[in-house]
């Protein structure tokens, strides 16, 4: 009985361990698709229907469609399960204003590797009154004067002197600041 269940737990952990797990994210089989698109020929309807919808799109002088496919697999257990790379192709495909492919431009791993990218940085300039330092001080305005009683007009004054309300209000306030020893 002991030897079946260690032949079951052998046969189940190497059964594990032997097939690979591949996780793919993306446009399946990019390198042999993108060989059937020809420039100049090759309309809009035609790369949806061959590739699907773009991973990324962008809309300035011409349409721009990037497609994205990458395959990574779980390394061996004494790597602890790290992915490796197996692929990662980038299609970026060029259309014109009337929807026919133009440029297209296909990287693979290998590819990718040999870019160089820019040593230089981009400085960054702060302003004493940015964005989001203009839009606090106004939240904080608007939450601490609601009705905006604090900035009304400074010529324009809150109680004239003439209303007979406004005489009973200082009358009010004297006679509640002064005590006992004031009486009206």
């Amino acid at each position: 009985m002991t030897k079946i269940l260690i032949f079951i737990i052998t046969l189940l952990l190497t059964n594990c361990s032997l097939n690979k797990v591949v996780h793919h994210h993306g446009v399946h089989n990019l390198e042999k698709k993108q060989l059937k698109l020809k420039s100049n020929i090759t309309n809009k309807n035609d790369i949806i229907k061959l590739m699907g919808p773009p991973s990324t799109k962008s809309t300035f002088d011409k349409d721009v469609y990037i497609y994205i496919e990458r395959k990574t697999s779980s390394t061996k257990l004494t790597k602890l399960g790290k992915k490796t790379l197996l692929v990662n192709n980038v299609l970026v495909l060029e259309i014109d204003n009337k929807g026919i492919l133009v440029n297209k431009k296909f990287y693979n791993k290998d590819d990718m590797e040999k870019v160089k990218f820019a040593q230089s940085e981009t400085t960054i300039s702060y302003s004493k009154r940015t964005f989001i330092n203009n839009f606090l001080s106004t939240l904080r305005q608007k939450i601490d004067d609601p009705l905006g009683k604090k900035r009304m007009k400074k010529d324009k004054p809150a109680i004239t002197a003439n209303s007979s309300n406004a005489t009973i209000f200082v009358i009010l306030i004297i006679g509640l600041t002064a005590g006992p020893a004031v009486s009206l």
